[in-house]
């Protein structure tokens, strides 16, 4: 890559030396890119201001030997204020922003990038016009599972490839990625127990477009199995617990509590300064 001139979202700012800062970069041409902008601190005419989270960025991208890009320029193409006003939309978008940063590929197959850009992008669009809840989080990292080429199998048995189903519940293996039948159940251990309809409810939340997830309902009982599962296939992936996680669990209770209200942006740290500041 010589040069790119891009769609970008930044997953992750960290400040180098007195002036600069590195960007990882979510571009749907080659997935996560890191980049350095040169006196980002300083520079207002460059930057204006645009290099922050939730903002799609239209920039300009140079590679100038080495394994980091430079990036010359960034202008704002289209911004979600909802989420820097609305802590529980703010703690799921960097918890969103987090996760891909830590899963998404550095280069990838054309298609595969593009299609993992455009989640992240209609994910931000989803919580910008919607009230975050515990179900849409659930429904969200599934999606980005999916996105990342990670999504697990809800139908079939993972050791024979049959039809699962005859049992109200029914073992779900998290290292192989999916249901098994009994026989082949009798042969793994740390299995997690799962309803059927918990993996039917998946599988339409899966389906289901954008603008029709809130017709998706998910009884306290189901929601608390979906999150359960879920969460354990996504630790599974991840290896540790990302440091915006906690701040979402505070902010986006899975019953009750009042999150604060808080302005943020990228300058101020994210999450964990903001924790670091209560």
């Amino acid at each position: 890559m010589a040069a790119l001139k891009t769609q970008a979202l930044i997953l992750r700012c960290v400040d180098y030396g007195e002036s600069d800062r590195i960007f990882h970069l979510l571009v749907p041409e080659r997935g996560r890119v890191t980049a350095i902008a040169k006196g980002a601190r300083r520079s207002v005419r460059r930057f204006g201001g645009t290099l922050d989270f939730f903002n799609l960025l239209r920039v300009h991208l140079e590679r100038r030997g080495g394994s980091m890009s430079r990036l010359e320029h960034a202008t704002l193409v289209r911004h979600f204020p909802a989420l820097r006003h609305d802590p529980a939309r703010f703690a799921l978008g960097c918890y969103l922003l987090e996760l891909l940063d830590r899963l998404a590929p550095e280069g990838g197959g054309p298609r595969d990038m593009r299609r993992l850009f455009d989640f992240a992008l209609g994910s931000l669009g989803l919580l910008q016009g919607h009230r975050s809840e515990p179900v849409l989080r659930t429904v969200l990292e599934l999606r980005a599972l999916d996105a990342l080429g990670l999504r697990p199998e809800l139908r079939r048995c993972v050791g024979c490839g049959r039809e699962v189903g005859g049992a109200a519940r029914i073992p779900f293996h998290v290292a192989d990625g999916g249901p098994v039948c009994g026989s082949c159940g009798a042969r793994r251990t740390g299995l997690l127990p799962v309803h059927l309809g918990t993996l039917r409810a998946l599988e339409q939340a899966l389906r289901l477009d954008v603008e029709r997830l809130d017709r998706l309902v998910l009884s306290p009982a189901a929601l608390a199995e979906a999150r359960r599962l879920v969460g354990r296939f996504l630790r599974f992936h991840v290896g540790v617990e990302l440091h915006s996680e906690r701040f979402l669990e505070r902010m986006l209770p899975t019953a009750g509590g009042a999150p604060r209200s808080h302005v943020y942006s990228a300058a101020s740290g994210g999450p964990a300064s903001a924790e670091a500041e209560e």
